[in-house]
This record gives C-alpha cells, sequence and structure tokens, in this order.
C-alpha cells in the first residue's frame, strides 16, 4: 500500500503557487523572482555559517559522550524520557542528546541549542530502520523542539527594554506558561498521529532487551569500555579547585567593577552570557578528568558537524525559497487582511496578525515584525502580546528544514501536523495569557 505524502509537501507546493497566482494579480511578478534568488542564497549563507558552532559543539559533545556523561545524564530522568520516548534505549547517546538540546532551548541558548538537535537527530537516525522516512521519536522531537518551553525569552526582553517599555521582563510568565501549553500540545498531538498512523500503544513501554544488548556490543566493537571510567584522586582536587576557581570569580568581578548585587534583568542577562563558557568548560573538564583525549574528541566530532552542515543546504534553500516568495508576493499581508475581521472577535489585534502568520515560517521576519510593534508603542496590548507571541513560539518550518535535512529525511509524517498543532496552541496561550497579565498589571 502506497503511504500518503508528508504534509510538508502539499504546504510547501501551496505556498509556491499561492506567491505566484498573487504576484500576477498583484504586480509582484519582479520582487518575487528577486526574492526566490535571494532567499535561495541567503540559505547557503545561513546554512555555512552554521558550520563553526555546530563543528565546535558536536566536538565538545563528542568529549561527553566518551566520557560517559551523556549516560549519566539519560538515567538521571529515565522514566519521563522512556514514557515519552518508548521506542530509544534508555542509555542511548540519542536521550542525552535530546535532554541538553531541550535544556538548551529552556535557557535561550540558540546557539548550542541547534547543534545539540542536531546530535539527537542524528542518533535517533541510527535506531532508524527506514532511512529516509521519520520514525515516531523522531517526529515527537522535533514537535517538542517547535514548542519547547522557555524559561528566559531574552531577546524579547531586551528589545523592550531599548524601547522603552516600562516593564520589560512582564512577559516572562505569560510567556513561561503558553509556552508550557504548546509543549504539552506538541507530545498530545504527536502520540496521537503515530498512534493513529502505527497503531503504537500511547506510553506504552516497550521491551528493549535487544536494543540493550545491541548498545553494549556496539560499545564493545569500538574498542570502548562498557563501564565508565574512574577519576583519580588528583584529577578530582584539580576538578574541584578549577570549579572554586570560577565561582569565585562572580564575587570578584563585582568587587572590581564595583557593581551592587542586585536582582535585575541587565544581573539575568550577564549571568545567561556566562552560561555558555561554563557548560563548554564543565564539559571538557568532566571528559578531561575520565580520561578522554579531549582535543582529539573536539576534532573528530566537529568533522561530523561540517559534515551536517553541508548536507542541509537543500532542505534550506526549498523552504526558505517558499517562505520568501510568500512574502515578497504579497500573500502572507493579503491572507492577514482576510483573516482580520475574524480574529479581532477574539481579541487579536489586527497589527499583531502578520507576526502570527510569519512566526512558523521564519524567525528574523517575525522578530522583525514584533520590534516595530513594540518600538512604535512599548506599553501597548499590541506590544505586549507580540512579546508573549514571540518568546514562546519558534520557526517550525526552520527546524524542521536544519534537523530532518540532517539526516536526509524526506518523509517527514506527521511531525509538521503536530508541530502546526502545538504553534496554534502556543498562539491562542498567547492570546490568553496576553490579556490575562496585562489586564493584571494595568
Amino acid at each position: 500500500m502506497k503511504s500518503r505524502p508528508a504534509a510538508i509537501n502539499s504546504i510547501w507546493l501551496f505556498l509556491i503557487l499561492a506567491s505566484i497566482l498573487v504576484a500576477a494579480y498583484t504586480g509582484t511578478m519582479e520582487e518575487l523572482t528577486k526574492a526566490s534568488f535571494d532567499a535561495a542564497k541567503g540559505a547557503v549563507t545561513l546554512a555555512l555559517s552554521l558550520v563553526g558552532a555546530m563543528a565546535l559543539w558536536l566536538g565538545i559533545v563528542k568529549v561527553a559522550e566518551e566520557a560517559g556523561l551523556t549516560k549519566v545524564i539519560a538515567r538521571a530522568i529515565r522514566p519521563v524520557m522512556v514514557r515519552l520516548f518508548p521506542d530509544v534505549p534508555p542509555e542511548h547517546p540519542a536521550m542525552s542528546a535530546m535532554i541538553m538540546n531541550m535544556a538548551a532551548n529552556m535557557l535561550g541558548l540558540g546557539n548550542a541549542a541547534t547543534p545539540l538537535g542536531i546530535k539527537a537527530i542524528t542518533e535517533l537516525d541510527r535506531l532508524n530502520p527506514q532511512k529516509g522516512t521519520a520514525t515516531n521519536a523522531m517526529c515527537l522531537f522535533l514537535a517538542i523542539n517547535t514548542s519547547s518551553v522557555t524559561i528566559l525569552p531574552l531577546g524579547v526582553i531586551a528589545v523592550r527594554a531599548a524601547a522603552g517599555a516600562t516593564r520589560p521582563a512582564s512577559i516572562l510568565f505569560p510567556a513561561l506558561f503558553a509556552t508550557i501549553c504548546s509543549t504539552c500540545a506538541a507530545i498530545i498531538a504527536a502520540k496521537f498521529l503515530a498512534r493513529r498512523s502505527a497503531a503504537v500503544e500511547f506510553f506504552a513501554p516497550v521491551d528493549r532487551t535487544a536494543e540493550s544488548t545491541e548498545t553494549v556490543s556496539e560499545s564493545t566493537e569500538t574498542g570502548k569500555p562498557a563501564s565508565e571510567p574512574k577519576t583519580s584522586l588528583s584529577v578530582k582536587i584539580l576538578l574541584i579547585a578549577v570549579i572554586g576557581l570560577f565561582a569565585g570569580a562572580i564575587p570578584y568581578r563585582f568587587i572590581t567593577t564595583g557593581t551592587p548585587f542586585i536582582l535585575s534583568l541587565d544581573l539575568v542577562t550577564k549571568a545567561t552570557n556566562w552560561l555558555v563558557p561554563f557548560i563548554m568548560g564543565t564539559l571538557l573538564l568532566y571528559g578531561y578528568s575520565k580520561g578522554v583525549k579531549v582535543y582529539e574528541a573536539v576534532t573528530e566530532g566537529a568533522k561530523e558537524g561540517f559534515q551536517i552542515a553541508i548536507r542541509i543546504i537543500p532542505f534550506m534553500v526549498a523552504i526558505f525559497v517558499a517562505i520568501g516568495m510568500f512574502r515578497a508576493s504579497g500573500a502572507l499581508t493579503l491572507f492577514g487582511k482576510l483573516a482580520a475581521p475574524v480574529l479581532a472577535r477574539v481579541g487579536m489585534p489586527t497589527d499583531v496578525l502578520p507576526l502570527a502568520l510569519l512566526r512558523p515560517l521564519s524567525g528574523t521576519g517575525s522578530f522583525g515584525v514584533m520590534s516595530e510593534i513594540i518600538s512604535s508603542a512599548p506599553d501597548s496590548f499590541s506590544s505586549f502580546l507580540a512579546s508573549v507571541m514571540q518568546g514562546s513560539t519558534e520557526t517550525t518550518f526552520y527546524v524542521l528544514a536544519v534537523y530532518f535535512g540532517a539526516v536526509s529525511i524526506r518523509h517527514t509524517r506527521h511531525a509538521l501536523s503536530a508541530a502546526l498543532f502545538a504553534d496554534g496552541i502556543g498562539i491562542a496561550a498567547s492570546l490568553f495569557f496576553g490579556h490575562l497579565f496585562f489586564k493584571l498589571l494595568h
């Protein structure tokens, strides 16, 4: 029996054809043609710019893998992950990679989250019996990733502060609640659609004796010990000393700069700037303490990052061209005007509607729309709602192109449907909590 084409095929074709038809009637064919070439060029440029970040972070994750840290992390939240991903062995590298990706997204570490997500999808593809087709675990991971709970949407808060908003950080709680709703929706949708397509029992545990045996045998074949390496006393002392010195740098900076220790947005922002170097140093130091040859491991992992960055180019070009043409033709604006009267009845301001439509398609585009709304009226409801929406949703098509492109997945199954459903719930939740908190604050 021939399988149904994935939703991405229909949506991508709709974007292209709708763009051409609208451009034909609005006289924007010249802009449409230029946008198609510019978008293709931009996709390649962005993909190549990811090479460095992916090479670095996949190399660092390689150190953590060889040191056994990824297995330790996976064991820590094994009960939850086993129920969410019953097809993935509990101590498989994919588990820990997914966990670290989700943690990076929660903290707003976008540059680190993408390489970790690509590492996770690559490991999941190793368990894939049908290459080129997304598994249930891949679909669920992508849906969660596009709706991942965000604790600190610092980029949005920084824009509000720069525009002179009275309470720039007031979007923290509504954005958090909205993104929790979208994440729950993503999990439920992905599980429901997986059950429909493959008759998989909802949250059912599976027998993974065979997988565990296979994982152990793979470790043995590669010459890596099954048990975790021990740490000598001298290395433990060095580890504690380095951590102590790093912790001491925090009060040292406050004393030498004369900055009072007051909990504020500026302090939180500066603290998150320390997270990436701290995580990097911790992983490398942990690997070294376990006897891992850190330099060699990083360079080995970096090779994989370079190859992945090149492999995602065709997928990014296809998505970026469709989105660029859709915007340049005026189809996005036209659709917004048609939907505005309906959405106005549920309290959606007309000027925020383009952001809601653009958010799943383009991160930079939606960020620009949000910035424009905030700068024009920093303390308005439109500004507040746009900030909450930007801070609690994700660019679904970009994530799908990058992650699935990294492992050459062409049949995405229900991944896009679950992710778009979560986007819809996220936008609705943003509207609900936006109204609720704006009334409370004003």
